[in-house]
């Protein structure tokens, strides 16, 4: 068996036997395979596509190809959430301490951002001194001890996709159905969770911009999990605006803080509510959905849900001061309003632009290199459906530094569309695949 066999093989549409998948993924981790036959062969993946089977054993070589972390010694059914991004995504945050109240262990394990605002690890670093780096053994005694650890993920979890994401990166072949699959699930499932629930988003701050594009994204992850033999479940959920009103790390932090307070926005509340029952039927802690959403109020209502996190963020060596006092642990030199300058309701507001906006001040990184601000970010005043009069704030700036504002406000003017007809409610969640 050699590579360029594999090549011909593929672009001639042929389909791919699990040898031959694992065959290559072997040889982008030993180094065995110059990258230029590499790119070839992405390229004809990207063309010809994979068929199911084929991107669940692309997916299960790239599981293998570096460690598969065992969370056997952690009582229960391990459950496991993703999100494929989009911009004022803290669910995380809020979901995890949800779910650990209800007794499911939750093992978390996550990455930093690349882009509008920082990834999870990321965020969470709004509580000073947090740890989030520690070895598997700390990570599976803090989850025995709380239900509840976040960690950075391992170096040498799914070394391949690293190799093969870098690739598609600078070849033009990021945007394939069953790549994009592999790479998600390939490090879901080296993490070592029983059951996955996803939270696939569609819409303009998202990955993939149609409901129709997410939903086969979402049933082929799907199909993959069952076919490791895994309990899976995905949300197709709404992403044409920012979730939530915060977009910004220590900002979004808040804002699950508030969440958990009883005192959040509703789409965020509800999108934590709605991961969190399917979670809980995964974990067998329930068989009605119904009762499992009784079970997430009832943390948000009776606080233990927020005691939860003061005890995650306590045992990670993190100040949990900011949870019960926002603003004597969070600020910013600058604030500016960005002012309407028409009335009408808000029809659209574009959330990759504002995605941008938080860029620009610093939220995010343009490189894996760039030093983020946690503290700078953007709250809308005004979401979709909202009326608006002119010369009112739709939106607050908040940074540190006075000359990157012009910028953030001209992408947040552009993102914001006014009609004097009020726009249609678009429901949240678009559909449950199982």
């Amino acid at each position: 068996m050699n590579m360029l066999d594999l090549i011909y093989k593929k672009r001639n549409g042929e389909i791919l036997q699990k040898e031959e998948i694992a065959f290559f993924v072997n040889a982008v981790t030993n180094n065995s395979v110059p990258d230029y036959q590499i790119a070839a062969f992405l390229m004809t993946i990207f063309f010809q596509k994979m068929n199911k089977h084929e991107t669940a054993n692309l997916t299960e070589a790239m599981m293998n190809s570096g460690d598969i972390v065992s969370l056997t010694e952690i009582d229960g059914v391990k459950v496991d959430k993703h999100s494929t991004g989009g911009v004022g995504d803290k669910t995380t945050i809020a979901l995890g301490p949800m779910v650990a109240a209800c007794g499911v262990p939750v093992a978390k394990m996550s990455g930093r951002g690349l882009g509008h605002t920082g990834g999870t690890i990321d965020k969470l670093e709004a509580f000073t001194g947090i740890k989030t780096d520690m070895s598997i053994d700390d990570f599976i005694q803090r989850v025995n001890d709380i239900q509840l650890a976040v960690a950075g993920q391992t170096s040498n979890l799914a070394p391949a996709d690293k190799k093969l994401y870098a690739l598609r990166d600078v070849t033009g072949t990021v945007d394939n159905i069953s790549l994009i699959a592999s790479s998600v699930m390939s490090k879901k499932l080296a993490s070592g969770a029983d059951a996955i629930v996803l939270d696939v988003k569609y819409g303009s701050g998202a990955f993939m911009k149609t409901s129709a594009d997410a939903e086969e994204l979402a049933a082929l992850m799907v199909s993959i999990g069952e076919k490791l033999n895994r309990k899976i479940v995905a949300l197709v959920t709404d992403m044409d605006q920012p979730l939530g009103y915060a977009i910004g790390n220590t900002l979004e932090v808040i804002e699950a803080i508030n969440v958990l307070k009883g005192k959040g926005p509703e789409d965020v509340t509800r999108l934590c509510i709605e991961l969190g029952s399917q979670i809980l039927v995964l974990a067998e802690k329930t068989d009605s959905l119904s009762n499992a959403r009784n079970m997430m109020k009832e943390t948000i209502n009776n606080g233990s849900a927020l005691n939860k996190l003061k005890q995650f963020v306590q045992l990670q060596n993190g100040d949990t001061r900011l949870i019960d006092s926002e603003e004597s642990f969070w600020s910013t030199k600058f604030q500016y309003n960005v002012i309407a300058k028409e009335s009408g309701f808000v029809y659209s507001i574009n959330a990759e632009y504002i995605g941008k906006a938080a860029l620009a001040l610093g939220a995010g990184r343009t490189t894996k290199d760039s030093v983020i601000d946690l503290n700078v970010g953007i709250i809308l005043n005004k979401k979709r459906g909202e009326y608006v009069n002119a010369n009112e704030s739709i939106a607050i700036i908040y940074s540190n530094d006075n000359g990157l504002i012009s910028e953030a406000e001209k992408w947040i003017e552009q993102a914001y569309h006014f009609n004097q007809d009020k726009p249609e409610e678009v429901e949240m969640i678009q559909k449950i695949i199982k």
